[in-house]
């Protein structure tokens, strides 16, 4: 089945209003930012992402944040992300802050069918116990707070009860991919892309590189067709727009120094 849409805009058409969305990306790293501007661009509104952090540097899910048009983030990392920061503190966001591993194993556990799992990671802590604040009054105070999670021993260890993830969508980018949904991802683009994928109920992936069936190997396939039902091929200059976060240089040598 040929999966290619032609634009963005027509690849998140049927996006409504207070949908969820589970969106890949790495700090920076494979970051669906053409599918973000899209929706963007769209309008849409009142949005419950699923993401390792909210975007950076106005690039990202920044774009729709710095809109008002996410009501709710699911993720692990704020990061410098200073307006995120801003509305969660202010009580306009409402967040659900999980350890790293933890969101990860949730959003694969959900793209296969598990619906829960047990972890020790949380255990002890608010994670666990509950009353991690999801959203302020914005005056200091906590309008809503996390509830506690069912733990249990096993062979004399803790471990806490965590739900899997689905979303409506999700948004992926991945360095190569074919017209049947086979994904190919590049370094730390896979630490999250694939998972995202995987808990959509419809996924979406831009690629940087638009190959026809076949020409991928099978073993060298990160992520099946079958989790991708959208594919759109990025033009090269999309696919090279890449922001660097934190860029750092040494300062020069003195003349007949040698660097260990």
């Amino acid at each position: 089945m040929d999966k290619v849409v032609a634009t963005a805009l027509e690849a998140v058409a049927d996006v409504p209003d207070g949908a969820s969305l589970a969106v890949g990306g790495f700090g920076l790293s494979g970051v669906p930012n053409v599918l973000i501007q899209a929706l963007y661009e769209r309008g849409v509104g009142g949005l419950s992402v699923v993401s390792n952090n909210c975007g950076a540097m106005d690039s990202g899910l920044a774009v729709l944040l710095s809109a008002g048009r996410i009501a709710r983030v699911t993720g692990s990392y704020i990061g410098a992300n200073k307006e995120f920061a801003r509305q969660y503190l202010g009580g306009e966001l409402e967040v659900e802050m999980i350890p790293q591993g933890t969101l990860a194993e949730r959003l694969r556990a959900g793209g296969a069918g598990i619906p829960a799992f047990y972890t020790p990671a949380g255990v002890g802590t608010q994670v666990a116990d509950g009353g991690l604040p999801w959203r302020y009054d914005g005056s200091g105070g906590v309008a809503l707070a996390s509830p506690p999670k069912e733990v249990r021993e096993f062979d004399g260890t803790e471990y806490v009860l965590e739900h899997g993830i689905r979303t409506d969508f999700a948004l992926v980018r991945a360095a190569k991919g074919d017209r049947h949904g086979n994904l190919v991802f590049n370094k730390s683009t896979r630490n999250f892309n694939p998972l995202a994928a995987m808990a959509g109920r419809v996924t979406i992936a831009e690629v940087e590189e638009l190959v026809e069936p076949g020409e991928i190997e099978p073993d060298a396939v990160h992520l099946p067709g079958i989790f991708v039902q959208r594919v759109i091929a990025l033009t090269p200059e999309q696919a090279c727009d890449k922001q660097i976060e934190q860029r750092t240089i040494s300062a020069p040598l003195a003349r007949g120094t040698v660097s260990n």
